[in-house]
């Protein structure tokens, strides 16, 4: 059974947006991967495309079962057909997942706290790709 943790983010929301994947069976992380994806995104944009990333990534290791872990409630409530999906940049990314399932014989989708280790760690590499081109985290005081 191969895994996925994804998370996106975007430093204002919307704004400069960058994603973290981490793919890993049970035993051992296979990838983990991390990029850009735009200049002025949200952040439920930017988990659209961390989860159309990990189902490319994870396409590469096994074609039979998927389990996909987000922290994003309102992506994997879409998924799962729980919630509509009313904006149009979101459902251009929401059939663009479906088309990625097709991959898969069975995908699953399942929504973790933040608190997740592999989670976090998905978290940690988009962090570190945003503040690599320049996006630091604005500290509240």
């Amino acid at each position: 059974m191969i895994y996925t943790n994804s998370d996106g983010g975007a430093r204002g929301n919307p704004g400069p947006g960058a994603i973290g994947v981490v793919v890993r069976d049970e035993g051992k992380i296979l990838v983990k991967f991390s990029s850009m994806v735009g200049s002025f995104v949200t952040n439920n944009i930017a988990e659209y495309e961390g989860l159309i990333k990990a189902l490319q990534l994870a396409s590469k290791h096994t074609e039979d079962e998927v389990t996909c872990i987000l922290d994003s409630e309102l992506v994997v409530k879409q998924l799962l057909g729980k919630y509509k999906v009313r904006n149009p940049l979101l459902l251009e990314l929401f059939l663009k997942v479906q088309k990625e399932q097709e991959n898969f014989k069975v995908v699953k989708y399942k929504c973790v706290s933040r608190e997740d280790k592999f989670q976090k760690l998905a978290d940690e590499i988009l962090n570190e790709e945003l503040e690599k081109h320049g996006f630091k985290k604005k500290v509240f005081r």
